[in-house]
């Protein structure tokens, strides 16, 4: 099945020309030689991105292979300003970079609704020769030509913006939690990589307080070197305020495998050490009092760990108390 879910294309971006300036000399009936009244040419169109919080993916840019703006008018008699060329605005959602194909400098970034970026700035239109006129020089008979416009490709890639992302390898329980702690509804089966695009679920809180969880695809060992899906999804991590590593409890080596979770990581973008993180045990529904205690001891030190079942909601209020205080400076340990 064809995904929905598109966060990278490549458009040739091509903005407008400018107008040309007029070099209109005034005749009239009562004034035959006239001096200069050409008017300014009209601003090529620009190329702007908008951020819209109602887009989550870039699947409307999938097949535009260019966005060519309009061209300005160019200036008339009597001082008459060319119309600009109109501009084409591409909504895109929150979290959106936009880079130069060439060099893979960023141009900007959309973080907000109804941000407007230009990525492609229209020429300028050129003088009329109202304006090259002086005591000396009463009659010029020429005008600028207009700016030529900016022709380059551009790469527009989406970086999900989330207040948590979830973390673990395939099969954690990642997607299951999204579905029973949001409204998301997430393919769910019992093998790996069932998640094969980010999803994204708003998550209500207290008091009518909300937060949103994304869940990444799950990172297997060496993804930062590109294996699996890694390099392809861990980019939506880089945007999430706080990281929740997900392990199942049956695993053989609970902390062997959040130090794998955690490298990936590292390897990839040291800045994502920095975030907070809290550790879930998934799948506790298989676990009694006992055999909890005696998971604690393999535990990793220095994360704030919770063992939760989506199955039985198990510790589901409290991880979104533990959420919540993170977001919010409300826990410092």
């Amino acid at each position: 099945m064809q995904s929905n879910f598109v966060d990278y294309v490549k458009i040739n971006c091509r903005s407008g020309k400018g107008g040309a300036g007029s070099a209109h000399l005034l005749r009239t009936r009562g004034n035959a030689k006239g001096g200069p009244d050409g008017g300014d040419g009209g601003r090529g169109g620009h190329i702007i991105l908008r951020g819209n919080k109602q887009f989550w993916t870039l699947l409307h840019l999938k097949y535009t292979k260019h966005l060519i703006a309009e061209n300005g008018e160019g200036g008339g008699k009597n001082r008459l300003h060319g119309r600009n060329g109109k501009d084409i605005i591409v909504d895109v959602p929150l979290g959106t970079i936009c880079k130069d194909e060439e060099t893979g400098r960023i141009d900007c970034e959309i973080i907000e609704d109804g941000q407007q970026e230009i990525i492609s700035k229209g020429g300028r239109g050129g003088l009329g020769n109202d304006h090259f006129k002086s005591a000396t020089f009463q009659t010029p008979r020429f005008a600028q030509s207009g700016e030529e416009g900016e022709e380059k490709w551009k790469i527009i890639e989406l970086k999900i913006l989330a207040d948590v992302g979830l973390v673990g390898f395939p099969n954690a329980g990642k997607s299951t939690l999204l579905s029973v702690i949001s409204a998301a509804k997430p393919q769910i089966a019992d093998y790996p990589f069932t998640t094969l695009v980010p999803n994204l679920g708003m998550v209500s809180y207290r008091d009518n307080k909300s937060f949103i969880m994304a869940d990444i695809p799950g990172i297997i060992e060496g993804a930062s070197q590109g294996k699996g899906l890694g390099l392809r999804f861990l980019k939506h991590i880089e945007r999430n305020s706080l990281l929740l590593f997900m392990i199942p409890c049956d695993t053989k080596d609970i902390k062997q495998e959040y130090e794998i979770l955690l490298k990936e990581l590292e390897t990839y973008n040291y800045e994502l050490m920095v975030k907070d993180r809290i550790l879930a045990i998934t799948k506790c529904d298989m676990l009694d009092e006992e055999m909890m205690e005696q998971l604690k001891g393999s535990l990793p030190k220095n994360i704030k760990t919770i063992f939760i079942s989506s199955l039985t909601s198990m510790g589901i209020i409290q991880l979104k108390d533990l959420i919540w205080n993170k977001l919010n400076g409300l826990d410092n340990q």
